[in-house]
């Protein structure tokens, strides 16, 4: 029987061995959440990343624009959409990069761009920092979301705590986690979609019906300069929250079907501008609408401060809590690949769903006792918002797009990623600062698991 040699250690390997274990190695890709369906369709892309997006960030952008202030928020809300639209770009461009090869998780690329190693230690971090942090803040507003609706259609029952109503929508998290990869989610993923536009049309339509309050005041809410720059800060770090999309954009991509011919990135392009015309739909109306209407009194999470008609406040509570149960599958997909990746590639596990039910068990039980434990909403939108949002979507995709086409010194791609990273280092810097500051606050005043 003949052989061939393997170019990595210079043996010989019996071609049938060799067979064998690619074999094998196509088997564990086809079991991968990420890697195991290549036919979703451009509309997918759309949804998926609605969905992603579009999350419990629109609903605190109110009250970002509150810490803000008019000019300062309106320039950071339209700086941001074309600075992570053309970021998210760059991402869609270099899915395929290599001929013949494609990157489909954001790590990957990471470690074309900076080596084996290195970009192993760059990206895995902060993307971890990213998906687990989303699916934390999703548990807490999908918790009070919950706990919101309770209180508006069952007044004169009995106060419940808060935690309960975590470990209520962490409930619907576990069994949801075991749908298998992306494709399998895409009905959820559409219904989320459809209730982030429905919920934020209702959070600005039922502003606007309430209608401007009679001591509206556009003034900064803290009294401190100290307390006014550090809300600032913070703010900005919720605005990055908003913009989260990055993180999953690779392996939203990987599901899409590739051939030269025809390139994954034209429908996934198709999707993306889709996404961002609805992005625009719901963040601009609810964040200056709401800001308009209620003024530096607005609530972190908008349906707080809503009020009337209640059965309208009601349903839109329910939605969110829809749209965060597909939100947070959406995020947590890439997070069991990479456990599962490891699992079974790196410890040699043999690939079953018993090894999944454990894993994604172990994962949704973490985010729920996080959230239960630090339900500091606005807080988590700015720390995990400046601190590793802003790197993954602001500027590290510029900065792997400079490493690997290495555009020629001050030509137009050079400033324009160059201005990207400046604003996103800055935004890095600032808003994790306001946003422990944010958390350290609300911790001196609250009562773990009330």
């Amino acid at each position: 029987m003949g052989t061939r040699l393997h170019a990595s250690d210079n043996k010989y390997y019996n071609e049938q061995d060799v067979d064998e274990r690619d074999a094998q190695e196509k088997a564990i890709d086809d079991w991968l959440p990420i890697t195991a369906s290549r036919d979703a369709k451009w509309w997918y892309s759309a949804f998926h990343n609605v969905t992603a997006i579009v999350g419990a960030g629109v609903l605190g952008l109110p009250y970002a624009m509150a810490q803000l202030g008019w000019g300062p928020g309106v320039s950071v809300l339209v700086i941001s959409w074309i600075i992570t639209l053309y970021t998210l770009w760059q991402m869609v461009e270099m899915h395929e990069i290599v001929p013949g090869k494609r990157f489909d998780r954001y790590h990957e690329l990471g470690q074309h761009a900076f080596g084996e190693k290195l970009g192993l230690y760059i990206v895995i971090p902060l993307q971890l920092i990213v998906e687990a942090g989303v699916d934390i803040v999703y548990m807490v507003t999908g918790g009070r979301c919950l706990h919101r609706f309770y209180t508006l259609v069952f007044k004169d029952c009995k106060k419940m705590k808060l935690t309960y109503f975590i470990m209520i929508f962490a409930s619907v998290q576990f069994v949801l986690s075991h749908l298998p990869n992306f494709n399998a989610i895409y009905g959820v993923s559409l219904a989320a979609a459809v209730m982030s536009l429905s919920y934020s049309t209702i959070a600005w339509g039922a502003s606007l019906n309430e209608g401007v309050r009679p001591d509206v005041q556009y003034d900064y809410k803290d009294t401190t300069i100290a307390g006014t720059f550090f809300n600032f800060f913070n703010s900005l770090g919720s605005v990055a929250f908003a913009y989260a999309g990055h993180n999953v954009v690779l392996e939203i991509q990987a599901t899409m079907p590739s051939t030269p011919e025809k390139p994954s990135k034209g429908p996934m392009l198709k999707g993306v501008i889709a996404a961002y015309v609805a992005i625009a739909i719901c963040y601009l109306p609810v964040a200056l609408i709401c800001y308009w209407i209620f003024g530096n009194k607005v609530e972190e999470n908008i349906f707080m401060t809503l009020e009337k008609p209640v059965w309208l406040i009601a349903m839109a509570n329910l939605f969110v809590v829809i749209h965060l149960s597909g939100g947070y599958q959406i995020y947590a997909m890439p997070v069991f690949d990479m456990i599962e990746y490891v699992l079974v590639k790196k410890r040699k596990f043999k690939p079953s769903w018993r090894l999944r039910i454990v894993s994604r068990n172990i994962y949704v039980a973490f985010t729920m006792f996080i959230g239960i434990t630090f339900p500091f909403f606005d807080g988590l939108l700015g720390f995990f918002g400046g601190f590793a949002f802003a790197s993954t979507t602001y500027f590290l995709p510029c900065i792997i797009w400079l490493a690997i086409y290495k555009p020629k010194k001050f030509s137009l791609s050079w400033f324009t990623n160059w201005i990207c990273i400046v604003l996103g280092v800055i935004l890095m810097t600032l808003a994790p600062i306001g946003g422990l500051r944010e958390i350290i606050v609300h911790a001196t005043k609250y009562k773990f698991y009330s």
